[in-house]
């Protein structure tokens, strides 16, 4: 007798959505056939395999809003793309949309990608395929620390997501690697190891932007507080981000994102590519010199809910996100950069200093100003200290008053 494969059990509600999902991309209007159908589908279960895998199927998956942000941050138009640890690609789909949605050319990006895992390997050459984007993703699946498949890649563009704290990552079989150029890692936690792989990996202009938990911004261990000092230190640290919490699938622990610029100075170096299409230049060039200087942003307010547990970025947080960024260094047609309380502050090295090296945005960009009543905060709290200096006088007054009637009374105070 043959085996009933129906299944009574299906979420119907879960099915209904992949149906009306792909009859939206598929069967639309004109200009939604004309998308990236089968890269979208793909996409699309990548993410609900994640939300449904919780912990080890985030460990494939970054977030698209999370992604988004970063590639919007470091505006990767033509160079090298590199992400050591690259999961199941989503860093380079969203780098390639980025170049063709600001009239660029794909071919203006060369793709490097490592992935240690052999399945999630799999997964990134499959998406990466079906959407004809040409990848070097190595041989074989390989660890980055262990056995670097592009060893001597300096890229334009890094972009990572790498795994949280980890602790089994080999660090005592590695205590004199040239990477460690700022300082020996710890070998139970390997997030300034990662931190000093990318730094290894960026070329002179080159930026990288990557995730990793809060505690990497203010851990003070020996080792983790002096590499943090020295990158602070050599002018390396161009931006952080403190992002909100419930974004992504793997931790309800907010994460945040750090900038790191090789050339901070506003000078381009020799060799650099032509003007982007956006006119912006490319990196150190046209740009202000930042030399000294660290941007704080903290969205820890930002996003919204889209299930009981998970929060999404909106596109115009992104864009809020990645314009004060862009402002702040400089680019042309960025606009004007100000500081915004709650939200922003270019602060000094002297400054960062004072706050023993620790990279938390919260401590840099104070509280945010809020109109109560449609009053400004400063004129309502200038109003209020007047109201209370003129009752504290009253006050003074009154006090007085009864003394000198209880004294006449013969019970002086």
């Amino acid at each position: 007798m043959p085996k009933d494969y129906s299944r009574p059990a299906l979420d119907k509600h879960r099915l209904g959505e992949v149906i009306d999902l792909i009859g939206t991309i598929g069967l639309g209007d004109k200009e939604n056939r004309s998308k990236d159908i089968l890269g979208r589908v793909y996409e699309y279960f990548l993410g609900r395999f994640a939300a449904a895998e919780g912990k080890s199927g985030g460990e494939f998956y970054t977030p698209r809003c999370v992604v988004r942000l970063l590639v919007e941050m470091i505006e990767p138009y033509r160079g090298r793309v590199f992400d050591p640890c690259c999961g199941s690609g989503g860093m380079f789909v969203q780098s390639e949309e980025f170049v063709t949605a600001h009239g660029g050319r794909v071919g203006d990006i060369s793709i490097y990608g490592q992935e240690s895992n052999y399945i999630t390997w799999r997964l990134a050459k499959m998406n990466l395929a079906i959407r004809s984007i040409d990848i070097n993703l190595g041989g074989q699946n390989a660890d980055s620390f262990h056995n670097d498949l592009h060893k001597d890649l300096k890229a334009d563009f890094l972009l990572a997501n790498p795994p949280f704290n980890m602790s089994a990552w080999g660090g005592e079989r590695l205590r004199e690697d040239a990477r460690w150029k700022y300082g020996i890692p710890p070998v139970n936690n390997a997030n300034y190891a990662w931190i000093q792989h990318f730094i290894h990996h960026i070329a002179p202009n080159g930026i990288t932007g990557f995730v990793l938990a809060n505690g990497s911004m203010s851990t003070s261990t020996t080792a983790e507080f002096e590499i943090r000092k020295n990158i602070i230190e050599a002018n390396l640290v161009d931006c952080m981000i403190a992002l909100p919490g419930q974004l992504f699938y793997t931790t309800q622990i907010p994460a945040c994102l750090w900038f790191i610029c090789r050339n901070k100075s506003g000078k381009p170096s020799p060799g650099l590519r032509p003007p982007s299409p956006s006119g912006r230049g490319t990196r150190g060039e046209g740009y202000r010199d930042r030399r000294g200087e660290v941007l704080f942003i903290d969205a820890r307010k930002m996003g919204y809910l889209v299930d009981r547990v998970h929060r999404d970025l909106s596109d115009e947080e992104i864009a809020r996100i990645a314009s004060t960024y862009h402002a702040w260094r400089g680019e042309k047609g960025a606009g004007k950069y100000e500081d915004v309380p709650g939200f922003c502050k270019g602060a000094k090295t002297e400054d960062i200093k004072e706050h023993g090296y620790v990279l938390t945005p919260g401590r840099y960009v104070g509280a945010e100003e809020v109109e109560a009543g449609g009053e400004p905060f400063k004129e309502k709290m200038d109003r209020l200290t007047a109201q209370l200096r003129q009752q504290f006088s009253e006050s003074d007054k009154l006090e007085a008053t009864i003394k000198k009637n209880l004294k006449e009374l013969g019970y002086g105070v």
